[in-house]
């Protein structure tokens, strides 16, 4: 059964954050709509959910890619600052190309991938040296880490 769900999913966009944000949308005017009762409510709550499962079986990846890029454009300002995001909110989100996700694949068998927590410039290290210091190329900053 899961071979069958990853050979229909070949191809297609998948999850990101703008499906996030529709799914939460359409579950929060469904949880409304059963103590309002109001049929546009229901309706747009449809909508919303129709659109994210459209967008999740796309196969035209670079459209759905610049839609959620446009949207995390938008949203930015929200995200940075208070409690959404964690850590992974604090760095520039850049989505990367085929090619730098195809190299750094073939990377990871020799290097460690960690982020700088002063600038969040992404630093490859050695694998397998222990506890090391690494500094970062961008600002200098120097934090130890396990590779």
């Amino acid at each position: 059964m899961r071979n069958r769900l990853q050979d229909f999913m070949y191809g297609r966009y998948g999850n990101d954050q703008l499906n996030q944000f529709l799914s939460l949308v359409a579950l929060v005017l469904i949880i409304i709509n059963l103590f309002v009762k109001n049929q546009i409510l229901w309706i747009v709550a449809l909508i919303f959910l129709v659109l994210t499962y459209f967008r999740m079986l796309s196969r035209n990846t670079g459209k759905r890619s610049a839609e959620n890029d446009r949207f995390l454009d938008i949203t930015s300002r929200f995200r940075r600052g208070g409690g959404y995001g964690g850590r992974s909110q604090q760095r520039s989100y850049r989505r990367p190309t085929a090619e730098e996700r195809r190299r750094e694949r073939e990377q990871r068998k020799y290097y460690r991938f960690f982020y700088c927590p002063h600038c969040s410039q992404k630093v490859r290290v050695p694998k397998g040296k222990g506890r090391i210091e690494i500094t970062c190329p961008k600002c200098r900053t120097t934090f130890v880490k396990k590779s």
